[in-house]
C-alpha cells in the first residue's frame, strides 16, 4: 500500500463509516424480502452512522481524502440505492415503467449532489448551508414515511408498541399516492440550487445557544413519544424550509431591482 495513502486511512471514523455502508445494504436486502418497517430502521441507523464518522474525524483530527471518498460511496448506498429500493418495492413497482424511472431517478440526482459536494470539499469549499438538499434529508423523509405508513397498516385492531398523531396517521393514504411525485421532487431538489441550513456548525457551548438547547429537548421528547410521526414532520419541515428560504431570497431580490428601477 501507498505510504501517503496509508497515513490517510483513520481506524475508527472509517470503521462509522463502515457501519453506514452494512446498514444500507441490509436495508436493501430487508426492502426485497419485503420488511420495509426493518429496512427503514436500517437506514436510520446508517444516518446515525453518517453523522458520527465525520464529527469523530473531525474531533480526533483523523480527517482524510480517503474518508471523503468512503464516506461518499457510503452516502450513495445508504441515502440513494438503498432508499430508492425501498420506495420501488412499496409504492413504484405498480407503476411499471414509470416508477422505474422514478427510481432510478432518484439514484442518480443522489450521485450528482454526493458528486458536486465532494467537488466543492476538494477545493475547499465551506458554507454555513447547503446548496442543494442533502441526500441524507432526502432519505429521512422516506424512511419516516415508510416507518409511519407500517404504523397505519398495522394499527387496525392491533396495539401498537409506539403512540402516534391520529391526524397525521389518518393522512396516510394521502401521503402513499402522492409519494411517486415526492420522489421525483426530492431528485430534483438535491440536484437544485435551493438552500438548505447546515447543523455541522451549530455550537451549543455559547450563550445565545441556550434557546436552542431547549427547544432540542423539546423536540428530544417528542420523538421519543411520538418516533415516527415526529421524525416525518421534522424532516418534511426541513424539505420545505429549503424551498420558502430560497422563495424568499429570490422575493426579496426581485423587490430591491423593482426599487433600483423606480429610483432610476
Amino acid at each position: 500500500m501507498d505510504r501517503s495513502l496509508r497515513k490517510g486511512i483513520y481506524i475508527l471514523p472509517s470503521l462509522f463509516t463502515c457501519g453506514n455502508i452494512s446498514c444500507g445494504y441490509l436495508s436493501i436486502v430487508a426492502s426485497l424480502k419485503g420488511n420495509f418497517t426493518q429496512a427503514a430502521w436500517f437506514l436510520i441507523f446508517a444516518i446515525a452512522f453518517d453523522m458520527t464518522d465525520g464529527r469523530i474525524a473531525r474531533l480526533t483530527k483523523a480527517s482524510s481524502e480517503f474518508g471523503v471518498q468512503l464516506d461518499s460511496l457510503s452516502d450513495l448506498i445508504s441515502f440513494g440505492v438503498a432508499p430508492s429500493i425501498m420506495m420501488y418495492q412499496l409504492v413504484l413497482n405498480s407503476m411499471g415503467k414509470v416508477g422505474l424511472a422514478i427510481a432510478v431517478l432518484f439514484v442518480v440526482c443522489s450521485a450528482l449532489r454526493l458528486a458536486k459536494f465532494n467537488v466543492q470539499s476538494k477545493e475547499g469549499i465551506v458554507h454555513s448551508s447547503f446548496v442543494g438538499l442533502p441526500t441524507p434529508a432526502s432519505a429521512g423523509l422516506l424512511i419516516s414515511f415508510v416507518l409511519s405508513y407500517e404504523l397505519f397498516i398495522a394499527s387496525p385492531g392491533q396495539d401498537l408498541t409506539f403512540k402516534t398523531i391520529p391526524i397525521l396517521m389518518k393522512s396516510m393514504p394521502i401521503f402513499f399516492k402522492v409519494m411517486p411525485i415526492t420522489v421525483v421532487i426530492l431528485s430534483l431538489l438535491m440536484v437544485s440550487n435551493v438552500t438548505y441550513l447546515s447543523f455541522k456548525k451549530m455550537d451549543l457551548s455559547k450563550p445565545k445557544a441556550f434557546r436552542l438547547l431547549v427547544l432540542i429537548i423539546i423536540l428530544l421528547f417528542l420523538i421519543i413519544t411520538f418516533p415516527q410521526n415526529v421524525i416525518f414532520i421534522l424532516f418534511s419541515l426541513y424539505v420545505i424550509s429549503g424551498i420558502l428560504f430560497t422563495g424568499a431570497k429570490y422575493y426579496r431580490t426581485f423587490k430591491q431591482k423593482n426599487k433600483f428601477k423606480k429610483g432610476e
